[in-house]
């Protein structure tokens, strides 16, 4: 028996990363994942892993670029689950690492529009579901770099704080409804162990706590967390997943 067993999860842009890892974790804890990215092969190959390990998922292609394509997907999540969504997990953004100086217009409206006007239209038309039934979950992922100044990434870094206030308001609007609303800011994390950018990533925090990045199942074991019951009574919070990083950050000398 999952923790999540009988209960139905949205995960977007979780045809790989962050997102791919909570689809499978929450799958494997007895939910009914539906795998929402704008890479079609990529979102079947995420659908047969969880299948392939007694789950149940399908996959609904989705760029949350606009209010009306967040409204669709909407409706398309709800059909295939028959009108039911317990946990929606709004993880689709985009990190272009762009300097203000060097930003555009056209930039800027692609990060505001993944990271913040896809979750919020998403989140509007999901939520009657949930009200309905006085129950349901929303976990928001942010990021570490809304707490903290990051050089040639201050829009994004924007973009995830103003989502982490969109938890804690969210959970003021609906706590008193039933509907949970958390967020989770990952540290530096690595999808690939292998891949290039492991090491530079595992440099950036060498001298934290734990000496060494994250991964996405450190994320996946969070999501799992506040999807569960066992967080109860969790409510408008941001948990932080990153090691250590930024609680032990070297503050003023006082003498």
């Amino acid at each position: 028996m999952g923790t999540l067993d009988g209960r139905t999860v949205l995960v977007t842009g979780s045809t790989s990363g962050i997102g791919r890892a909570i689809a499978l974790r929450l799958a494997a804890e007895g939910a009914y994942a539906i795998v929402s990215g704008r890479d079609a092969d990529r979102g079947g190959a995420v659908v047969s892993a969880i299948r392939e390990a007694g789950g149940r998922a399908d996959f609904v292609a989705a760029d949350l670029s606009t209010a009306e394509a967040a409204q669709g997907l909407a409706a398309a999540t709800l059909e295939l689950v028959g009108g039911r969504l317990d946990i929606l997990v709004n993880n689709a953004g985009i990190s272009p690492g762009t300097a203000t100086l060097s930003l555009d217009v056209a930039t800027y409206d692609r990060v505001m529009d993944l990271n913040v006007r896809g979750p919020v239209f998403l989140t509007q038309a999901l939520l009657p579901s949930m009200l309905s039934r006085s129950q349901g979950v929303i976990i928001n992922i942010g990021s570490w770099v809304a707490q903290v100044g990051f050089i040639g990434g201050a829009l994004y870094s924007a973009s995830k704080a103003t989502l982490e206030q969109l938890t804690r308001g969210w959970a003021s609007e609906f706590g008193g409804q039933g509907i949970r609303v958390n967020a989770i800011a990952p540290g530096v994390i690595i999808s690939d162990p292998e891949g290039p950018e492991a090491e530079f990533r595992h440099k950036m925090v060498e001298d934290s706590p734990f000496g060494h990045a994250g991964s996405v199942a450190d994320i996946a074991n969070a999501a799992a967390y506040l999807a569960g019951d066992g967080a109860g009574y969790v409510h408008g919070t941001t948990l932080v997943v990153d090691g250590g990083v930024l609680a032990t950050r070297p503050g003023p000398r006082l003498g």
